[in-house]
C-alpha cells in the first residue's frame, strides 16, 4: 500500500513557471502524483499537466511563451487584460476536455468577489475555471459565470494545502512561488497590484506550511510576476529546490507506510 500524493501549486504569476521543475523532478524520480490543486498560475499548470502534457512538453510551452499570445489589454474597467485570449489559448491546449476528465484529478481555487469565499472548481470547462483562477485584481477583468464574479484563487487561498487534502491526499507536497521583496521597484500599477497581494498573502502561507508535509519553496530571489522571459531560469529553480526535498520526502513516505501497518 503507498500513499496518495497531492500537489498543492500556489499563484505567483511568471514566479508559477517553477512548478513545471517541481514536476519534472517529480516524475524523473518516479514519484506518482494522485491530486493537483491549483490557484492562479498553479491552476493553469496543474490543469495542463492533468490533460495529458508532460514537464518536458510544459517546459517547451514555458520556454517559447510571448505575452502577446495571451494577454489581450483593454480600456481599463475592471482590469487592464479582457482575459480572452487566454481562455481560448487553454480552450484550444486541453482540447475542450472538462475537470473530471483530466489524470490526476486537478482542482481549481478562485475567489467570489461579492461572497468573498473560496470557491474549487471540480467539474465542468477547464479553461473557464482557470480564467476564474487566474484574474488577478486590478489586472485580469474577472470572470463572471452564472452571475457570479471570480477573480484570482491567490487573493484567498495562495497555497491550497487544505483543498488537496480534501481531495484525499495522505501527503501534501505544497508548493508557493511567491516572494517577498523588502526594496522593490514599484514604476507601474502592475508592481503596486502584485507587491500588494505578496504583503496579503505573506501571512495566510505560514499556516500553510504547517499543513503540509513538505513546503518547497522555489523562488531564491526576486523574480517579477509578469517577468515570462525568464521561464528557463525559474524552472530550474524549481528544479534544485525539489531535490532537496527528496530525502524528506522519502522519509515522510516510509513513516506513512509504518504507521499504515500498524493500523492494519
Amino acid at each position: 500500500m503507498k500513499p496518495k500524493i497531492g500537489l498543492a501549486l500556489g499563484s505567483g504569476g511568471a514566479r508559477g513557471f517553477a512548478h513545471i521543475g517541481v514536476l519534472k523532478v517529480l516524475e524523473e524520480e518516479g514519484y506518482e502524483i494522485d491530486y493537483v490543486a491549483g490557484s492562479s498560475m498553479g491552476a493553469l499548470i496543474g490543469s495542463l499537466y492533468g490533460a495529458g502534457y508532460t514537464p518536458a512538453v510544459l517546459e517547451k510551452m514555458a520556454i517559447q511563451f510571448r505575452r502577446k499570445y495571451f494577454l489581450d489589454f483593454t480600456v481599463p474597467k475592471m482590469g487592464f487584460i479582457k482575459g480572452d485570449k487566454a481562455k481560448q489559448l487553454v480552450q484550444m491546449l486541453v482540447n475542450r476536455k472538462k475537470m473530471e476528465d483530466l489524470r490526476p484529478k486537478v482542482s481549481v481555487v478562485a475567489t467570489d468577489l461579492l461572497k468573498g469565499k473560496k470557491v474549487v472548481f471540480k467539474t465542468g470547462d477547464i479553461a473557464t475555471a482557470v480564467r476564474a483562477s487566474i484574474a488577478i485584481p486590478g489586472i485580469v477583468v474577472p470572470e463572471t459565470i452564472d452571475g457570479t464574479i471570480f477573480v484570482d484563487g491567490g487573493v484567498i487561498d495562495r497555497v491550497p494545502v487544505t483543498v488537496v487534502k480534501e481531495m484525499g491526499a495522505d501527503i501534501v507536497i505544497a508548493v508557493d512561488v511567491s516572494f517577498f521583496n523588502e526594496e522593490p521597484e514599484i514604476t507601474s500599477i502592475y508592481d503596486v497590484i502584485i507587491q500588494s497581494m505578496d504583503i496579503m498573502e505573506r501571512e495566510m502561507v505560514r499556516y500553510r506550511e504547517i499543513e503540509s508535509d513538505i513546503m518547497i519553496r522555489p523562488i531564491l530571489k526576486h523574480i517579477n510576476a509578469t517577468q515570462f522571459t525568464n521561464a528557463q531560469e525559474i524552472i530550474e529553480q524549481g528544479e534544485r529546490e525539489t531535490r532537496k526535498f527528496l530525502t524528506p520526502l522519502k522519509e515522510r513516505i516510509e513513516n506513512w507506510k509504518e504507521n499504515y501497518h500498524e493500523r492494519e
